[in-house]
C-alpha cells in the first residue's frame, strides 16, 4: 500500500460568523452550493471546493487524501506535525505541520 499523500480539491474555512459567510459566498461571490450539512456548506468555485463550517476559526485548511489515515497520523507526528483536531466518525484528523501550515488528511474513497 502507497502512503502517498495526494491533494483534493477541497479547502475548509470555520468561522462562527457562519450565516454571514454563508450569505457572502453564495449571495456576493454567486458560488453554487454543491453539499449542505447541519454545520457545513460547500460551495464549488470552479478550481476547488470552497467548504465552510460553523464553529471557532482557525484558518484556511487544505485536504489531503491517503490510504491509511491511521499510518498517516503516525508518520506526520513522527515528523513533528500536531494533530489539532481529530473526528474519527468522519474520519478525518486535522494536522498542523512545524511550518504553521494546518491541513485535513482524509481516508481515500473505497479504502479502510
Amino acid at each position: 500500500m502507497s502512503d502517498t499523500f495526494k491533494a483534493s480539491r477541497d479547502i475548509i474555512v470555520r468561522t462562527e460568523n457562519w450565516s454571514e459567510a454563508l450569505k457572502f459566498y453564495g449571495s456576493i461571490l454567486g458560488l453554487s452550493i454543491t453539499s449542505q450539512g447541519k454545520t457545513i456548506v460547500g460551495f464549488e468555485t470552479g478550481s476547488f471546493c470552497l467548504y465552510v463550517e460553523k464553529g471557532e476559526a482557525h484558518g484556511p485548511v487544505f485536504d489531503f487524501l491517503v490510504p491509511d489515515i491511521q499510518a498517516a497520523k503516525q508518520k506526520l507526528v513522527a515528523a513533528g506535525c500536531t494533530v489539532i483536531e481529530e473526528n474519527p466518525e468522519i474520519p478525518r484528523c486535522y494536522i498542523k505541520d512545524p511550518y504553521g501550515m494546518i491541513f485535513n488528511v482524509e481516508q481515500s474513497a473505497g479504502e479502510k
